[in-house]
């Protein structure tokens, strides 16, 4: 059975470029799911697709939620509204003709079929249902996307409730290792924790998913999640509000920052307050800075304008689409934002803007050859069992033609 729960972006889409270039707003990762996995979670049908309205490059890539498929009545969500219990109630007690709004922006709304058409093909139109307005102070919404990483942590320790777990209940079974707080440590069937690694959990849960691996002596400490096959290598250092995750493999120093899933930051080097996207690969001794010197906030730019505006954030360190790579020893500047498929090698700054399907040296920026970039996707996703399918070679030569250097 399908679910009617559909899926839809609005006005802030462009604010979480370049993650979102690859992927629905709904398949951004913080704390341990995706914004849909919770969603799909709290209203009580996690088994259900994650279905939506799809940009046409999107299209066979993620799941698309059919005109043809004829229900009675369609609950279009949000997903930059973080769901809790308290909204995901309301939401379930929603009638048909009726939807929630906060800060005149639409939080979900059950509509009719025909409704349902008419918004697909123009443009959601709030005089079509009855509207019941909520208190923007007991919701959390997503704007822009550092904000990803700000509330991270307690997404992580969300999550954790929504899984239902038990905590570890006999240290016995990791010898040799420390688990600190062993009330507030989950470890999946089939994780691995290795001599010498230390768990630490007196601020906050840490979270191992199914066949993880935790190397010797490295150091967890929560709120942080290592989810699903991820690997974290010996004496790395993870910090809290970070969430590796699933195949992702890393090493070094790690703190508060999100990975999306397959991605690389394998060997020592500093990553802060950043979000990476899948397929990324940090070469030996990249490091982020995600602090000014001056303490002052950060500007980035804006990836529509291409203009620099002040976040009035003191810490961001890198947003870095799907499979953007740095070589050894690269450096990061504060508030680096980077498009999809990016080569950054460099012993000097690149640009604080990097956009998609560059080859950057230094200052340097010369487009990628598209035929050149899907050798290398290829190669990666092989490695990982993971075929490049027609539909996902669509997606990245309609990004790459759209691309302007």
């Amino acid at each position: 059975m399908k679910s009617n729960c559909c899926f839809f972006e609005d006005q802030y889409l462009e604010n979480f470029h370049p993650l979102t270039l690859t992927r629905p707003v709904y398949d951004l990762r913080v704390g341990i799911f995706t914004l849909g996995e919770k969603w799909m979670h709290a209203l009580e049908t996690p088994e259900q697709p994650i279905r939506g309205v799809l940009r046409k490059h999107l299209s066979g890539v993620f799941e698309e939620f059919h005109s043809s498929d004829k229900y009675v009545s369609v609950l279009w969500l949000n997903p930059r509204f973080v769901p809790t219990k308290k909204l995901a109630d309301q939401v379930k007690k929603l009638k048909t003709g009726e939807g929630l709004i906060s800060d005149s922006q639409l939080i979900a709304a059950n509509v009719t079929h025909t409704i349902h058409q008419k918004w697909i093909e123009q443009e959601i139109v709030f005089d079509d249902i009855d509207t019941q307005k909520l208190n923007g102070d007991d919701i959390t919404v997503l704007k822009n996307s550092w904000e990803l990483f700000q509330i991270n942590g307690s997404q992580i320790i969300h999550d954790i409730s929504l899984l239902g777990k038990k905590s570890v209940q006999d240290t016995s079974k990791y010898p040799h290792s420390q688990l600190i707080n062993s009330d507030n440590i989950y470890i999946e069937e089939g994780a691995v924790i290795e001599p010498g690694a230390m768990l630490f959990a007196e601020k906050g849960p840490v979270y191992v998913g199914k066949n993880a691996h935790i190397m010797a002596n490295s150091v967890v400490r929560g709120p942080s999640a290592i989810c699903e096959k991820s690997v974290v290598k010996m004496g790395a250092k993870i910090y809290e509000d970070t969430t590796i995750g699933p195949v992702c493999k890393v090493g070094g120093e790690i703190a508060n920052v999100i990975f999306h899933s397959y991605s690389n930051k394998s060997h020592d080097g500093f990553s802060g307050n950043s979000v990476f996207g899948q397929w990324c690969n940090l070469g030996a001794d990249t490091n982020t800075s995600n602090l000014k010197n001056n303490y002052s906030t950060v500007k980035v730019v804006e990836w529509k304008t291409k203009k620099l505006y002040d976040t009035g954030q003191q810490f961001i360190g890198t947003i870095m689409g799907d499979h953007s790579k740095t070589g050894i020893n690269s450096m990061l500047n504060t508030g680096t934002i980077c498009g999809v498929c990016c080569n950054l090698f460099s012993d000097d700054y690149p640009p604080k803007f990097v956009p998609s399907f560059s080859w950057v040296s230094g200052k340097n920026i010369v487009p990628y050859h598209f035929d050149k970039a899907i050798e290398a996707m290829e190669r990666m996703m092989k490695r990982r069992s993971v075929p490049l399918t027609p539909a996902y070679h669509r997606m990245m030569k309609n990004l790459f033609q759209s691309t302007s250097f």
